[in-house]
C-alpha cells in the first residue's frame, strides 16, 4: 500500500484505544500485522505518566504511527490539534477528522476540505476521514489529500459497508488514489468485502479493541484483508441475472425421448 510515496507492507491500519490492557494491545497489534497504527494526540496527552508509557508501548511494537485528530468538531479544532501532534510524534503524515454530526459522527465535508488545504500547504501529509461523496472527494484532491479513507458506516456502529454502490463508484472515479475504508467494520468478512471492491487498505478500530478475543479478532482481520485483496487481484467473476452452466456441455451425451420411424 502507498501512501504518499512510502511503501507500507500491510494492507491493515489498527486504531490503539479502549483495548482491555496495554499487554492485550501489544498482543494484537502483532496478531494483525499492521503496517500503521493510529493515536490521538488526546489519549496520548490525557496523563503525563500514563501518556508517556502509552507511547513507549506503540514505539516498542515498531509500526508506524499516524496521529489523528479525533473527536474535533471545527476547522480550527483539527488544524490546531494537528500541529501539536506534528510536534508531539515527530511526523507530518495527520489522519485528518473534523466531526459534523455528534449522533453519527459524520464528517464536517465542507470544514475537512478547508482544514486539508490549511494543513497541505504547511506541509502535512492528509489522510482524510470522509464520506463517499464524489463531489467532497474532488475538493480534497484538488486541496492536497492524497489519501481518501471514506466511512464503510458511522464509527463503531460495526454495520459493514452500507453503500457499497458510492464505494465502487469513488473506487473508479480514482484509480490510482490511495483508498482506505474506514469506520464501521464489524467482522471479518467486510474488511474482506472492502478490499474486494479494489481498496487499498482498511482501518480498524472497535471492532478488534472490543472483541471477546481481541488478539484472536487481530488475527482474523488480516487474514481477511489478505483474503480479499488476493480475491480482487485474482479478477473475480462478475455477478449476472441468468444461470450459466459450471460443468460444459459440448461433447457431453444428451438424452431425450426416443424417436421412432
Amino acid at each position: 500500500m502507498d501512501i504518499y510515496g512510502e511503501t507500507i507492507a500491510s494492507r491493515l491500519m489498527l486504531g490503539t484505544a479502549r483495548y482491555p490492557s496495554p499487554e492485550i494491545l501489544e498482543r494484537a497489534i502483532a496478531a494483525s500485522g499492521a503496517g500503521i497504527v493510529t493515536v490521538s494526540l488526546r489519549r496520548e496527552a490525557a496523563g503525563e505518566r500514563a501518556g508517556r508509557k502509552f507511547w513507549d508501548l506503540v514505539r516498542e511494537t515498531g509500526v508506524r504511527v499516524l496521529p489523528n485528530t479525533a473527536g474535533c468538531h471545527s476547522v480550527r479544532e483539527a488544524v490546531t490539534t494537528a500541529r501539536m501532534a506534528r510536534e508531539v510524534f515527530g511526523t507530518d503524515w495527520i489522519k485528518l477528522e473534523v466531526i459534523g454530526d455528534a449522533d453519527t459522527l459524520q464528517p464536517d465535508l465542507f470544514g475537512l476540505v478547508e482544514a486539508t488545504r490549511i494543513l497541505s500547504d504547511e506541509g502535512f501529509k492528509v489522510l482524510a476521514y470522509t464520506t463517499e461523496d464524489l463531489v467532497a472527494a474532488d475538493r480534497l484532491v484538488a486541496a492536497g489529500c492524497r489519501v481518501l479513507m471514506p466511512w464503510g458506516s458511522p464509527i463503531g456502529s460495526a454495520r459493514g459497508l452500507n453503500n457499497v454502490y458510492g464505494l465502487r463508484a469513488l473506487r473508479a472515479r480514482f484509480p490510482d488514489l490511495t483508498l482506505v475504508v474506514d469506520a464501521g467494520i464489524g467482522v471479518p468478512s467486510h474488511a474482506a468485502q472492502a478490499m474486494e471492491l479494489g481498496y487499498d487498505g482498511v482501518l480498524l478500530s472497535s471492532a478488534v479493541a472490543l472483541a471477546g478475543d481481541p488478539v484472536k479478532m487481530a488475527e482474523a482481520f488480516r487474514l481477511a484483508v489478505s483474503a480479499g485483496r488476493l480475491g480482487f487481484e485474482a479478477d473475480p467473476l462478475h455477478p449476472r441475472d441468468m444461470a450459466e452452466p459450471s460443468t460444459p456441455v459440448l461433447g457431453q451425451p444428451l438424452l431425450g425421448q426416443a424417436v421412432f420411424a
